[in-house]
């Protein structure tokens, strides 16, 4: 009878959850689906994806939420932890026949209560450009499939740009896209701009500036995901080969790599300081990997299933000097702690730096990030400075965390790209896919990086972010193609040189995939089955935390102190 309760137990869908910081509940006047409610069939369905928008108006009530379910695709005010969802009352209502949305992104540096710019990726490669205030459709890239004919796996407007994109392709591909610029009515011809270990890049050729801008050859199978640091300057991908590569976006250079325990890599998030990027896939692991050793230090176990997203929740990473205080207590409480929120991001980043400091007390460092998977379980881990920091005292005691072998693997990557030598890149309050996400006020944005990318690698390194945001106002430079063609033959063949295999039995043990002995093993803060079908969303909103599952349910989870009584 033990085991059946046992089981019974395991098998219940939780609907609140106890952290350090206090009780997490599933509020159901919160859900999002499709008007009907009706669970969604999900066989043979691209995932439901979720993304929010903040309009900046002065109603306090100017959170968007887009959801894809199926063939359809919702726009909603999203109302949080405050109001019931109405869901009669979409604000937009897309159906679309032949073709499934796959994945989306707002631009958060152009949205008013007016207007918002959201890209739409889909199952047969095209992206749609529309506005779903106006209920307009602006653009449509790819149109034909001429560029690329796979399913869009990733889109996401580049940080600090109002009109370059990048779409990824379960080709393997990647491509950057400008909305000012059309595709053309042929099949593009391409150049090789640069190479290197299993990645090439191409420039577009043709007489006129026109879409893509670069494309990118990333590893064998599909490019599953892909995303920016939080002060835009690198992109991390993982694809289907089991690989994370860190690359230079602007000089388009391999910062570093790392490979899965095995199968492939579908899921991948930065920390808000840009110091460590955590990865989730087929080998049912998350791994942390550290931007700056280019190195695995830990990796965590808590999933039955494959891992499909990561994320980082900016609002309970901490850093605070140590003394005799334990997080405990309401979410108000745990707000005065030093966090990165949206007005305290340059003084955490100052504090991270004080550690190395010999006039500085000891600092005690605590990254939360959660995942969930395809075993319908959400999972919450503490990344804490005994996993960081292993060769230092601890400043603390810590919980939740089994470190299976204190010894760090090599802090060499074995990559033939060095590390940078700088600093961490600085952090932004917030990471670029949530809401409110920051807009630097150093100038104006740009989009003149498209002009120079043919002109060669030198020159295309200089293009900074603080480039794509000081030069708006100048004219785009004009492209010095040569007009020689490149038969398709011939573009295959730069695209193979690129691929070269990898033995994973050779990889296993070495810097680049440490044994799970090697490194310390994160046991899961919590890990609740919150779902009947897969999750495949996971969202940190600053008063709750937002799941959904392949069935169609959006769900909003309001975090300790921050749910209110509700009356309907």
């Amino acid at each position: 009878m033990a085991t059946e309760g046992g089981g019974k137990e395991m098998n219940e869908i939780k609907t609140q959850f106890t952290t350090r910081e206090g009780l997490y509940k599933l509020l159901p006047h919160s859900e999002y689906s499709r008007p009907n409610r009706v669970p969604f069939n999900s066989q043979g369905s691209n995932p439901v994806r979720v993304s929010f928008v903040n309009l900046n108006d002065q109603s306090g009530n100017g959170d968007r939420l887009c959801f894809n379910v199926g063939r359809e695709l919702y726009f909603y005010i999203y109302k949080g932890v405050r109001k019931a969802a109405d869901l009669s009352k979409p604000i937009d209502k897309r159906i679309y026949k032949g073709t499934q949305p796959t994945c989306h992104d707002f631009n958060h540096l152009t949205a008013t209560a007016e207007s918002v710019s959201l890209l739409v990726g889909f199952s047969a490669g095209q992206v749609q450009l529309i506005d779903p205030i106006k209920k307009e459709t602006s653009k449509l890239f790819n149109e034909e499939r001429l560029i690329d004919k796979s399913r869009v796996t990733c889109v996401k407007w580049v940080p600090g740009s109002e009109s370059l994109f990048l779409v990824a392709h379960s080709s393997g591909n990647m491509y950057l896209y400008n909305v000012e610029h059309t595709c053309g009515t042929t099949a593009p011809h391409y150049q090789l701009l640069k190479q290197g270990e299993s990645f090439a890049v191409h420039t577009c050729k043709s007489k006129s500036t026109r879409n893509p801008l670069l494309k990118w050859t990333v590893g064998e199978g599909a490019l599953n995901e892909f995303a920016f640091s939080p002060d835009g300057k690198f992109l991390a991908c993982v694809s289907q080969d089991g690989f994370l590569r860190v690359f230079n976006f602007d000089s388009v250079e391999l910062h570093g790599t790392m490979k899965s325990y095995f199968g492939g890599l579908l899921c991948v998030c930065w920390s808000p300081d840009g110091k460590y990027i955590v990865t989730g896939g087929e080998d049912d692991l998350v791994t942390v990997w550290s931007f700056l050793d280019c190195r695995v230090i830990a990796r965590g176990h808590g999933h039955k299933s494959w891992v499909s997203v990561v994320a980082f929740d900016p609002y309970t990473t901490s850093v605070e000097e140590s003394g005799p205080m334990e997080f405990s207590g309401s979410d108000e409480d745990f707000q005065d702690l030093l966090h990165f929120g949206r007005d305290r991001a340059n003084s955490t980043q100052s504090r991270l730096s004080k550690r190395n400091s010999t006039d500085s007390r000891p600092v005690s460092v605590t990254y939360r990030f959660g995942s969930v998977g395809q075993d319908t379980q959400l999972c919450l881990w503490d990344l804490t400075e005994d996993i960081l920091f292993p060769h230092q005292p601890l400043s603390r005691a810590r919980t939740h965390t089994n470190v299976m072998n204190a010894t760090s693997p090599a802090a060499s990557s074995g990559n033939s790209v060095a590390a940078p030598g700088n600093s961490v890149p600085p952090p932004l309050p917030r990471s670029n896919s949530l809401p409110h996400a920051a807009v630097s006020n150093t100038g104006s944005r740009s989009s003149v990086m498209d002009g120079t990318v043919a002109s060669g690698v030198s020159k295309f390194a200089t293009l900074s972010l603080h480039d794509r945001k000081e030069r708006h106002h100048e004219k785009d430079h004009k492209r010095n193609h040569s007009m020689g063609h490149i038969s398709s033959k011939s573009s295959d063949k730069l695209n193979l040189v690129t691929k070269a295999k990898t033995d994973p039995a050779k990889t296993l043990g070495t810097p680049l995939c440490p044994r799970m002995e090697d490194v310390p093993l994160l046991e899961p803060l919590i890990c609740k089955k919150i779902a009947h079908e897969r999750l495949t969303v996971l969202i940190f909103l600053e008063d709750c935390i937002v799941t959904a599952c392949q069935e169609g349910f959006i769900c909003t989870w309001g975090r300790p102190g921050k749910v209110v009584s509700f009356n309907p």
